[in-house]
């Protein structure tokens, strides 16, 4: 699943990260996020508020570009769940461009959206939550809880990442297990992250493995 949220700048950041999203009258950075069906984090991108939503999710996909390339091509396609704000079409288009194969083992997928007809027969009105996409819609609001990105104190689009990064690590950190093999697991990451100066992302992999087979 794939979505962004656009969050209001504060006097910290620079010029550069500044831009006004009307659809939301938000003047600040975007943050598009793509995750598993438990809701943490395989993808983190932040761009100015002004930058389309396809735009970011096809930048945010060029990065993580490797994860496609490796992914053997006898498996089943990779599922993305995607609102209706975004366009398949346009997005399937730019991506072959970047990894001609792409689209043999991915496939976009556009969440179906309640008319107001089907509300009024449930008795529903405004905000209704869509089947699974309330799992992308509760990252958000994870990331919300964090004072750090409650709005964009950083001054690069970078750091802003990195933040992101950091909350999910908190989150999946508190996943494992109290065991002592899964405490001596995390502390030989950090170290790891440490001494050899990776990012948080690559961490951040390595707890998203070993979070998910203590959930399993």
């Amino acid at each position: 699943m794939i979505d962004s949220q656009a969050v209001k700048n504060t006097c910290n950041a620079s010029v550069e990260t500044k831009g006004f999203c009307f659809y939301k009258c938000t003047n600040g950075i975007k943050r598009h996020l793509g995750t598993d069906s438990l809701g943490f984090p395989f993808f983190a991108h932040c761009t100015p508020a002004n930058l389309s939503d396809d735009q970011g999710l096809i930048e945010l996909l060029t990065l993580g570009i490797d994860y496609f390339k490796l992914k053997p091509s006898e498996l089943s396609k990779t599922t993305i769940l995607l609102d209706n704000g975004y366009h398949p079409d346009k997005i399937e288009k730019e991506l072959v461009k970047v990894y001609p194969e792409i689209m043999t083992k991915i496939q976009f997928e556009l969440s179906p959206k309640p008319s107001k007809t089907e509300k009024a027969e449930k008795g529903l009105s405004g905000f209704v939550p869509v089947k699974t996409r309330w799992v992308i819609e509760r990252s958000n609001s994870w990331m919300e809880r964090c004072k750090s990105l409650v709005k964009n104190f950083e001054r690069t689009l970078e750091h802003s990442t990195t933040k992101i990064h950091l909350c999910f690590l908190r989150l999946l950190l508190r996943q494992l297990a109290v065991s002592g093999s899964s405490r001596f697991c995390v502390i030989s990451l950090t170290y790891s992250m440490i001494d050899r100066s990776l990012c948080p992302l690559c961490l951040c992999g390595s707890l998203h493995s070993l979070a998910s087979n203590t959930v399993s």
